[in-house]
Order: C-alpha cells, then sequence, then structure tokens
C-alpha cells in the first residue's frame, strides 16, 4: 500500500469535475495541472553576515522537507557592498508528493496564522497561469522556532500550473482551497 497526499486525491476527486464543467474540457489532458511551487528567500543583510544565508536553508529545509539550495550574486554592485558569486538567499522547488503536502499544510496550518489575514490578493496572477505570491514574515510556518530566528525576513512562492489563462490558474487554486480575497 502507498501513500497519496489528500491534495493529490482531491486533485482527481474534486478538483477535476470543477474544471471540466466550467470550462467545458473535451479532453482529460487539457485540464490544468500545479506542475511545482518554486520557494526563494532573499537575504539582503548576508553581505555583511554570511550565517544569515546559511539560517535561511536551514529554514527552507525544515519548512519544506527537502533540502534547499543557496544562490549567489550574478554580478557585483558596489552601492550594496555586492561581489560576484557572494550567497544572497536560498531557494528550493517542489514537485510530486512534496509539492502536494507542502499546498496543504501551508492553506491549512501556515496561513491562518498571518496576522491580519484578509485573504490572498488576486493580482498575483502573471498573465500565463502562474500564482506569485510573497509573505512578509517566515514565522508563519510552524516549523520554524521562534526563539531561533536571528532576523525576521520574507519569501516569495510561485505556483506554477499549465494552465493557459490565468483564470483556469485561479479556479483550480481555488478548486485546491486557496482562500483568495473576494472582489467587494
Amino acid at each position: 500500500m502507498s501513500y497519496t497526499p489528500r491534495l493529490k486525491e482531491k486533485y482527481t476527486s474534486d478538483v477535476v469535475p470543477v474544471l471540466k464543467d466550467k470550462f467545458g474540457y473535451k479532453n482529460v489532458m487539457e485540464i490544468p495541472k500545479l506542475q511545482k511551487i518554486c520557494i526563494n528567500q532573499g537575504v539582503g543583510a548576508a553581505v555583511s553576515d554570511k550565517k544569515l544565508v546559511d539560517a535561511a536553508v536551514d529554514e527552507i529545509t525544515k519548512v519544506v522537507g527537502q533540502k534547499a539550495c543557496p544562490t549567489f550574486s550574478k554580478k557585483s554592485i558596489s552601492n550594496f557592498k555586492l561581489r560576484e558569486k557572494m550567497p544572497i538567499g536560498a531557494r528550493v522547488t517542489l514537485r510530486g508528493d512534496k509539492m502536494y503536502e507542502f499546498l496543504e499544510r501551508f492553506i491549512s496550518i501556515s496561513l491562518p496564522r498571518v496576522r491580519d489575514f484578509q485573504g490572498l490578493k488576486v493580482k498575483g496572477f502573471d498573465g500565463r497561469g502562474n500564482y506569485n505570491m510573497g509573505i512578509t514574515e517566515q514565522i508563519i510556518f510552524p516549523e520554524i522556532d521562534i526563539d531561533k530566528v536571528n532576523k525576521i525576513t520574507g519569501m516569495d512562492i510561485t505556483f506554477v500550473t499549465n494552465a493557459k489563462t490565468d483564470e483556469e490558474c485561479f479556479e483550480m487554486l481555488k478548486a485546491f482551497g486557496m482562500p483568495f480575497q473576494t472582489k467587494d
């Protein structure tokens, strides 16, 4: 017996029929799928303190359950005291079962912990069927111990789909349970 995440089963049982009825797909392969989730955390103060990048890599690794890798600067900028190939952040790309597990924890546990949460903004769609959002504090994730955090930083999360339009992506993410703002 193999384990399948709850949201992966929800996709086939709930999300596919909703999208099929709404957009009238003739073929099952036309229905949009969530391909990957990319998480990026930039650490601007890493220019002066190299340990902040290591802390960011550890935090993202704890949150997603997959090893994150540091990102490096591409060019030197003297005003920021930045040299080429200096570590300045951390990133990770999730696919498959880990992606669905992270999405479920993100929707059900982390988003309700955001202070004064009014729902996700609808302006985060890029025109090609992907959704981008930013988080201002990494401490919304329960895996991160607040007492051990050196510096509160934010992170960017990108939901990459194979949807052709923003409306298809919006309906798919809404069917997964993403709490978008109402247009009132």
